[in-house]
């Protein structure tokens, strides 16, 4: 018989460090260090002499050496630098994800429920005569047999189409998804960094698609003078550069990337913590910092416009306050017929990924 044996608590037991914890820690570090393992070693060090994270028995030492021997560092001889590994790597967005919306189960379907039956993956209660064109995998074998002996006898065995029955499933929906990432200097301007939490949105996010949602796609942009691809295993060293805002440009490489994805649901993602400041005419670029260009203003809504004709929804997450800016984003949303929330740093995640399971549930 199995049970629960109770012993009286002893905080000292709990108390030493643990690989588990200051892996924790570290992938916290590496996060906002965009992956440098020096700095986020050092800032783990100061952390630990101002909070003693480690014991005599275990430290910073064993913790490096345990790192290198489970996989999460490797030497880069060459160099004489550390580097981290896809095992890090994943270990980085599993932990965001985490924190963010919880643990979630991985799932080899889509999971995006409508109130709809149709062609799915998930079979449901309810049965159905076979029609022309429903797929054999579909044929109810049992339901069937026991027609065919009702209909016919169990003497001779015969099956006719009519006895045949099918099996309905729950129809689920597909989405690509294009996330936009500010990488403008203003994401770290004014003292407060907006970079980190964007980066765990899109980390946590892309370990959520390929685990409960793989059939779904999510390619990530980032934008500033100009916009760019990258991929998932790219977000840990994303890093702010001294650019304007090219909204523009991530618009329409977005657009692009969905143009050629067969869904037939397609939304952007726009995390950003500020106006569009920049186009690039050829090989020049405008820019105007001061207040909102309208020129700049005009092809950023003209974009809006369009891809509302493509039945492309936008999403702009906020992650600044400022009340002069919810002009813009305004204007947007509504040119878009999309959404908009202005988050702040602390609640970004909560906002994305309650917006983006809700809104394949009413996707058709």
């Amino acid at each position: 018989m199995k049970g629960f044996i109770f012993t009286r608590f002893n905080p000292s037991d709990n108390s030493g460090p643990s690989f588990e914890k200051l892996l924790d820690v570290f992938t916290q570090l590496l996060t906002y260090t965009s992956g440098d393992v020096s700095e986020a070693l050092q800032w783990l060090t100061e952390l630990d002499k101002e909070y003693q994270l480690t014991s005599e028995e275990y430290g910073i030492g064993d913790l490096i050496q345990d790192l290198k021997d489970k996989g999460y560092l490797r030497d880069n001889e060459a160099e004489g630098t550390i580097s981290i590994t896809a095992k890090t790597e994943q270990t980085i967005r599993k932990r965001a994800l985490e924190e963010i919306f919880g643990k979630l189960k991985k799932s080899r379907i889509g999971d995006h429920n409508i109130r709809k039956s149709g062609q799915g993956d998930e079979q449901n209660a309810e049965t159905r005569p076979y029609a022309f064109g429903d797929a054999l995998e579909q044929i109810d074998i049992t339901a069937s047999i026991r027609n065919a002996q009702i209909n016919h006898g169990i003497d001779v065995f015969s099956m006719q189409q009519d006895d045949l029955e099918i099996r309905e499933t729950d129809f689920k929906t597909q989405t690509s998804t294009a996330l936009m990432i500010d990488i403008s200097h203003s994401m770290i301007l004014y003292g407060e960094d907006r970079i980190t939490p964007a980066k765990k949105v899109a980390m946590a996010l892309s370990e959520l698609i390929t685990t409960r949602y793989p059939k779904d796609t999510l390619d990530i942009i980032v934008f500033g003078n100009d916009a760019w691809q990258i991929e998932i295993k790219d977000l840990p060293y994303l890093q702010v550069g001294p650019f304007h805002t090219n909204t523009v440009a991530g618009l329409e490489l977005a657009m692009d990337i969905l143009r050629r994805r067969r869904n037939p649901n397609k939304q952007i993602f726009m995390i950003t913590d500020g106006k569009p400041t920049c186009l690039k005419q050829g090989k020049q670029y405008y820019k105007n910092s001061f207040g909102l260009d309208r020129k700049i203003l005009n092809r950023t809504l003209n974009l809006a416009a369009q891809c509302k004709k493509l039945k492309i929804p936008i999403t702009t997450f906020m992650v600044a306050t400022d009340p002069w800016l919810q002009q813009f984003v305004n204007e947007f949303t509504e040119t878009n017929n999309g959404k908009a929330f202005f988050s702040g740093t602390d609640h970004l995640g909560q906002f994305l990924f309650h917006d983006f399971e809700n809104g394949k549930r009413k996707k058709l």
